[in-house]
């Protein structure tokens, strides 16, 4: 059921996150129809690209059902008590024909922990704190070949009950006292242990054993799926993995009706352990990456050295691999080629389902880092032109600027309670990255793209610090 859907994020709305006190960011390109869903993020460094990188890890760890971990509450705008975040998601179902336009709406605060008790000197224990996750609410407007209804919230947690609106509970949940009072049970459990309510088991085993219209259990199934299976994100942890020899290799592959889906962590200066059963899945996303790799970086392919099996502390077997390069018939250990090789070969496979794969959403933070400029400005044309899955990524890299249309870019300013826009009056003969340099320069947007620099204090302070340091 859930392969025939499509869902496809279209819009993110930020408040009091990280540097962004205000924001909303349109992923959708109204510009011009495309199949695919890029969204290409350019701005000064400390201006809020990662802030959207960030606000979409928080989005998988909610639909996912796992406990939100403590620093998202260390991302709470300084001055603010909380951070509120609403998620735009269009859901289609070519099989059913029916379409959602659904929101889901959600607040994360900072507070202590108080799980630690029966100190002997409390004064004396480092204070604890945890990310709570609060007020949630998914609204939605569904229509098919028959029905259209309005757009309205299903599911409000701004209650001391359960969820309002109530003609909603009696639909999703029943008139059973006991539920009633094991969900209000759960609710403060999942507050404890920072997790969402509405998505997670506890409320959706709920829903599927009491709901007595499918549209609206099918509409927090196609969510759960999406978190679970279709939502990645590359964050620059990646990167810095890399430079420390260790490939995180993102997957999501399909063959005969089955697929494999999740990371491994590989390890490049030696062998690596894996689950027996995870080799040939391996194997197989290694494959199928040498079809694309060995066009896009002539020649190079790679390949999976199985050295035998190990057998683990607790009695499982593990394969031994370790990840080669092949060029111009001479094999040497991944380990040695550039770090931009390896992180191309850490995100090819999600790209390869991108360009296939309309259901699919992959956001990469610092999607440049170590990628030829000209390698990557046709990646992006050839996956914007004819792909169909969704992208998100940040870069410092211009050069996409001039191959993809000007629809997938977007900017951050200077402005922290208006932190995305799109540039205006870009003529259609303009170089959108010339467009850009001249408006950093001259300002001519409605908000500041860059916040000024003065050379001559640039060069006054290094001098002043070269003084002070004795060079």
């Amino acid at each position: 059921m859930m392969k025939e859907a499509t869902v496809r994020l279209e819009s993110i709305e930020i408040n009091n996150f990280k540097n962004i006190k205000y924001g909303v960011v349109d992923l959708k390109n109204t510009r011009k129809p495309y199949a695919s869903s890029i969204l290409g993020l350019y701005g000064q460094n400390g201006s809020g690209k990662t802030a959207l990188i960030d606000s979409l890890s928080l989005l998988k760890l909610l639909l996912s059902g796992k406990p939100v971990p403590v620093y998202f509450a260390d991302f709470v705008n300084v001055g603010a008590d909380s951070a509120r975040l609403k998620y735009t998601f269009k859901i289609c179902d070519n099989k059913e024909k029916y379409e959602y336009t659904a929101d889901y709406e959600v607040c994360i605060r900072k507070e202590s922990d108080e799980s630690v008790q029966n100190v002997d000197n409390p004064d004396m224990v480092e204070k604890k704190y945890k990310t709570v996750v609060f007020d949630e609410v998914v609204s939605y407007s569904y229509q098919d070949q028959k029905t259209k209804i309005k757009y309205l919230p299903v599911v409000d947690t701004r209650t001391e009950e359960v969820f309002v609106p109530k003609s909603k509970y009696k639909v999703l949940m029943g008139n059973n006292k006991e539920v009633k009072t094991n969900m209000l049970s759960y609710k403060q459990l999942t507050k404890a242990t920072s997790r969402s309510f509405v998505f997670s088991g506890e409320f959706i085993n709920s829903i599927r054993k009491n709901c007595k219209e499918a549209y609206h259990l099918n509409l927090f199934e196609q969510l759960i799926w999406y978190g679970n299976f279709e939502l990645f994100i590359i964050n620059t942890a990646n990167s810095g993995l890399i430079t420390l020899n260790a490939l995180p290799l993102s997957f999501k592959y399909e063959e005969k009706e089955k697929a494999s889906i999740g990371s491994l962590m590989i390890k490049l200066n030696e062998s690596t352990l894996i689950p027996k059963e995870a080799l040939g899945t391996v194997i197989n996303v290694i494959n199928n990456m040498n079809i694309v790799l060995r066009q896009i970086i002539p020649g190079l392919t790679i390949s999976v050295k199985d050295l035998g099996t190990e057998l683990l502390p607790n009695g499982n077997i593990a394969s031994k691999i370790q990840l080669m390069s092949n060029k111009n018939s001479k094999e040497i250990p991944l380990q040695y080629e550039s770090d931009g090789i390896k992180k191309i070969i850490s995100i090819l496979q999600l790209l390869i389902v991108i360009y296939n794969k309309s259901s699919i959403t992959v956001a990469v933070d610092e999607l440049d880092s170590g990628v030829f400029e000209y390698l990557l400005g046709e990646l992006l044309r050839i996956i914007s032109e004819k792909g169909k899955g969704q992208l998100i990524f940040t870069s410092h890299n211009l050069r996409p600027l001039e191959t993809i249309d000007r629809g997938f870019i977007a900017f951050t300013t200077t402005n922290p309670e208006n932190r995305f826009i799109r540039l205006s009056n870009v003529k259609t003969n303009n170089n959108l990255r010339d467009f850009y340099y001249r408006d950093i320069v001259l300002g001519e947007q409605s908000e500041a793209v860059y916040e000024p620099t003065n050379n001559y204090e640039i060069a006054l302070a290094f001098r002043e610090a070269g003084e002070l340091s004795g060079s």
